[in-house]
């Protein structure tokens, strides 16, 4: 009798181990339908939730883009104003040691051009005036050569005294 015994009892757990797999395997297939079936409505629940997912993430990269440009552009506009400032301190250089070179060369600046060129049209005018001619045309010099060899000894003086009051000035 043991011999049946071992078989029914032999039978008994195997038969509890099919039922538990056959279990197992009934609620697999359960689960495989439930998500046929609502599989639709969670991937849309998922796609929905993705969305507003990158719309917030591409909300936060505008917003920190725009904040990087508006930087960049202030970076960019004081830039711009200390290379400009920087520009005008250059030209003012260059202009003041061309000024200089110019002077050292006796090359007469354009105030002392414009007070030389009035002082000429003054004196041409007393000339005109001592010689009898008071609507007389003045008479000018049609070169810079010929106006400093026609010219008298007294404008060489005056060239030399306008140089010095704008030295001083």
């Amino acid at each position: 009798m043991a011999t049946q015994d071992d078989e029914h009892g032999n039978n008994k757990g195997s038969d509890r181990i099919k039922d538990s797999a056959q279990q197992i395997w009934l609620a697999g297939l359960g689960a495989f339908a439930k998500m046929q079936q609502e599989g639709s409505k969670a991937f849309e629940a998922l796609v929905k939730d993705g969305a507003g997912m990158q719309k917030k993430t591409q909300a936060a990269a505008e917003e920190t883009l725009a904040q990087a440009q508006t930087r960049m552009a202030g970076f960019a506009s004081e830039f711009g104003t200390k290379a400009a400032g920087q520009w005008g301190k250059l030209e003012n250089i260059f202009e003041e040691r061309v000024a200089r070179a110019l002077e050292k060369l006796g090359v007469p600046s354009v105030a002392e051009h414009a007070a030389l060129q009035a002082r000429v049209a003054a004196l041409e005018a007393e000339l005109q005036r001592s010689q009898g001619q008071p609507n007389a045309a003045p008479v000018r010099a049609t070169s810079r050569k010929t106006a400093g060899r026609n010219a008298p000894p007294a404008s060489a003086a005056a060239k030399k005294t306008v140089r010095r009051s704008t030295k001083a000035g």
